[in-house]
């Protein structure tokens, strides 16, 4: 049986879950490797990462350093004696980093590798309307999310699912799964599987205001699964023409309607109690959403206080 000495490397929520249950399951977590402090709100008040606040409540070493092949840090690592690392949601590893310990380091990601490697697994697995996804372990190596698997556990997507959701079912999957990992490589019962290549792998590119537009062109179920893969962060966004105003809206939550009908792509149709937008096959009906300088309501709360116009519609 070997003794592990692990330095964990995390710095949102999603990571602070498996720490936690490292420190419960009583692995030596000899130090924690999380981002700088980052002043935030108006007063730029330096912010702590959740991973931060969790290791510094245990008592733990942490290290946050603004270059990872910085000689200082380096050698701070090297004198904390790790002989494994475990990465969750953290940022890419120069090799000096992650082939410094004797046991390697793996990578807990979000997804049923090789699909979905990237930034954003969560979100895309739901925008590209899967029904199944789960996460992966595998040892790091030079690319991003290429290295050999260790172990996977996938689990269903529903089909009213969104991201915050999903987020949090892999997030506690994940620090089952890490545990799981940790106790092959001490018992040294790891058996790796090199990952396929094939044209058809899906990637998690990164989230930015184009890919996180709606395009009300598109088809109904297309629509839906962006808004759901979206929310509650950063959400799905459209602009908004009713009269004299132009605004970007972000769309948190909706259902699909399938049916006929003759209305222009983009056009509301309004009542005191429903707001639904028109698209090729059928509507989406809204029903939570955020316009600029307001906080995100229902949509009845909204009805009550803004009218549509005849003419307006969703671009």
């Amino acid at each position: 049986m070997r003794d592990l000495k692990i330095i964990f490397m995390g710095t949102p929520d999603f990571a602070v879950a498996t720490l936690k249950r490292l420190i419960e399951h009583k692995y030596n977590v000899v130090g924690v490797i999380t981002a700088p402090d980052k002043p935030a709100g108006r007063g730029q008040k330096l912010n702590e990462s959740a991973v931060k606040q969790y290791a510094v409540s245990q008592n733990l070493t942490v290290l946050q350093p603004t270059n990872l092949k910085n000689g200082g840090f380096l050698n701070e690592l090297k004198a904390l004696k790790a002989n494994l690392q475990i990465v969750v949601a953290f940022r890419m590893l120069p090799k000096v980093v992650w082939q410094m310990p004797e046991f390697g380091t793996f990578n807990l990601h979000a997804s049923l590798l090789p699909n979905y490697r990237g930034a954003a697994p969560i979100n895309w697995a739901i925008i590209n309307g899967e029904t199944k996804t789960g996460v992966s372990t595998f040892f790091i190596d030079e690319k991003i999310d290429t290295g050999d698997m260790i172990l996977q556990e996938s689990i269903e997507i529903h089909p009213e699912e969104n991201a915050g959701s999903l987020h949090d079912k892999l997030m506690h999957l994940g620090s089952k799964l890490v545990i799981n990992t940790a106790d092959l490589i001490k018992k040294d019962h790891v058996k790796t599987i090199p990952q396929t290549e094939s044209s058809d792998i899906r990637t998690a590119y990164k989230l930015d205001r184009d890919n996180c537009k709606i395009n009300w062109n598109d088809s109904l179920d297309n629509i839906y699964n962006l808004i759901r893969g979206l929310s509650p962060y950063p959400a799905a966004w459209c602009t908004l023409i009713n009269g004299n105003d132009t605004l970007d809206v972000k769309i948190y939550k909706a259902e699909k309607e399938k049916t006929a009908h003759n209305e222009p792509i983009g056009t509301i149709v309004s009542t005191k109690k429903e707001l639904k937008v028109s698209v090729s096959n059928g509507y989406i009906i809204i029903k939570e959403l955020k316009l600029p300088g307001r906080r995100m309501m229902d949509v009845v709360s909204l009805l009550n206080g803004y009218t549509f116009g005849a003419d307006a519609k969703m671009l």
